[in-house]
């Protein structure tokens, strides 16, 4: 898809320095409200308003959003939605015809909207309406002259990086042998024409032991090298983003989404010894079922399209090629450090009495 916009930066070393600039002055937005919150109807319309009748600019929803009775009840707000362009989630590609996204709601809105593109992800500014909102820095009340600010251009940026995972079901392989004549390799292996699935995930893929009560058993390799067996209930395979959502939940480090890097985190490991590791970005994942394990596992991404694992098959996990920009407030080095103070109370707690130099004597 073609990018309507670029990225700046003076220094590597220097998170702060990442700008986002525009090749041309953006025309279009996808808007993105968190379903089923009759708390940010208002805030929704109110913006809808700004960009179509201020900023006169094409206004992107999903369908869903316009069958709301709520909105398609509204008189006084027909006139707004006759102008939206409406798109369906998993079957329309947008990803060329919108600028830059608004998100309205909390971290899973977020996520949501990374989902919704399996390639390159146009910038996004997430509005602080939810519950949590790690990783949402803007505050509503003055969005107006931060939405402004973003179209003029020159924003702080900060690439969060997603992971490419793609799962192979050994199921399929044995039903393409059956149903079509494949392609016998070197080593007497069928090769289907099936495609595998692959996500593109933004905070964590998560392998658990499911409704089990067994331990998982998954082997773990690391480009191509068995480097562990995990048994416990799980393990997390989490961006620097994620590490702060499930993985710190498990005993994580909090990682810096401008670390480039994957941290793996085991839950409730069955070893005292097994604690989270931190691997370099480009490496190659690979987690199956051990040989000996008991049960079957589930996987995750995101917290969505959760499916079970079987013996064969296979789960092959990496750093994407298709970071999300996400549109800072300040900057990604004090929004992240404000976002762990205020939603982590990271570090919170009550500080020592100063001691005189009388009280010393005692």
């Amino acid at each position: 898809p073609i990018q309507n916009y670029s990225l700046e930066n003076d220094c590597l070393e220097d998170p702060a320095s990442q700008r986002l600039t525009w090749n041309k002055p953006p025309k279009s937005v996808l808007v993105i409200k968190k379903i089923r919150d009759a708390s940010l109807l208002e805030p929704f319309k109110e913006l809808c308003i700004f960009l179509t009748e201020v900023k006169n600019m094409i206004v992107y929803v999903e369908k869903k959003v316009l069958e709301d009775p709520a909105i398609s009840g509204d008189e006084n707000f027909g006139a707004i939605t006759k102008k939206f362009c409406t798109f369906r989630e998993d079957l329309d590609d947008i990803s060329n015809r919108v600028d830059f996204i608004i998100c309205l709601g909390g971290d899973g809105t977020l996520l949501y909207a990374s989902s919704l593109f399996q390639e390159s992800v146009p910038p996004v500014m997430a509005f602080h309406l939810g519950s949590l909102g790690f990783l949402t820095p803007f505050k509503f009340d003055t969005y107006q002259s931060q939405v402004t600010q973003i179209i003029e251009g020159n924003a702080a940026i900060v690439l969060r990086s997603r992971l490419v995972v793609r799962v192979l079901k050994e199921n399929w392989e044995k039903k393409a042998r059956m149903d079509e004549k494949g392609i016998i390799l070197t080593n007497g292996d069928v090769e289907s024409s099936r495609k595998a699935m692959q996500y593109q995930v933004l905070n964590e893929v998560v392998v658990d032991r499911g409704p089990s009560s067994y331990l998982s058993n998954v082997d773990l390799f690391l480009d191509g090298h068995l480097i562990t067996t995990v048994q416990g209930d799980g393990v997390i395979v989490s961006t620097p983003t994620g590490s702060t959502a499930y993985a710190v939940a498990a005993g994580a480090s909090m990682i810096h989404p401008n670390v480039p890097a994957i941290m793996i985190t085991p839950i409730c490991p069955h070893s005292l010894s097994f604690r989270p590791i931190v691997v370099p970005a480009g490496v190659e994942l690979k987690i199956m079922l051990s040989r000996d394990a008991r049960n079957t596992a589930w996987v995750s991404f995101d917290g969505r399209k959760r499916q079970e694992i079987c013996h064969g098959d296979s789960i092959t996990i990496t750093t994407s090629c298709f970071p999300v920009p996400s549109i800072c407030s300040r900057d990604p080095v004090n929004d992240w450090f404000e976002s762990l103070a205020e939603c982590l109370h990271w570090n919170v707690r009550k500080k020592q009495n100063y001691l005189s130099s009388e009280d010393e004597e005692f």
